[in-house]
């Protein structure tokens, strides 16, 4: 199965754009994700049209951010992307008719729900300025160890 990464990218350049001094094209952040800038567009036209970000065209266009990371969570980004699949698809229905697979698929079903809905409560939560101040901290605590190696 195909590991959907839509999340994490829209999550990626987020917090690039945070930093940027200006607009980041679309072929910029392509760049940045290794992926298409029709790519992007696609991936930013969901944030563009619940207003998180915004893009001109043109000389000097590309997208901004339009509200701040301390408004924007986990959860806005993963609604924002279409909801992909949070697990992969554990069940199986090689044989429908067989009643071990129809016990196990029932339980391994419910859980997989109940794991999801933990999971978005949790992506209500966290913003996506508390991932960038991690990032802060990380790459800070990174600096201060090895400028003590010197």
């Amino acid at each position: 199965m195909k590991t959907d990464s839509r999340m994490s990218r829209v999550l990626h350049a987020l917090i690039h754009m945070a930093h940027a001094d200006g607009p980041l094209t679309s072929e910029a952040l392509g760049e940045m994700l290794c992926t298409n800038a029709v790519v992007v567009r696609r991936l930013f036209s969901g944030l563009r049209d619940i207003g998180y970000v915004t893009s001109e065209k043109g000389h000097g266009g590309g997208w901004v951010l339009a509200k701040p990371l301390e408004s924007i969570t986990l959860l806005d980004v993963y609604r924002a992307v279409g909801e992909p699949s949070l697990f992969s698809h554990l069940v199986s229905d090689d044989h429908r008719e067989c009643l071990v697979e129809k016990a196990v698929n029932a339980h391994l079903s419910a859980t997989l729900l109940e794991a999801e809905a933990v999971l978005l409560k949790k992506f209500e939560t966290v913003t996506i300025a508390m991932l960038a101040g991690e990032i802060e901290t990380s790459a800070f605590r990174s600096k201060l160890s090895r400028a003590g190696r010197k």
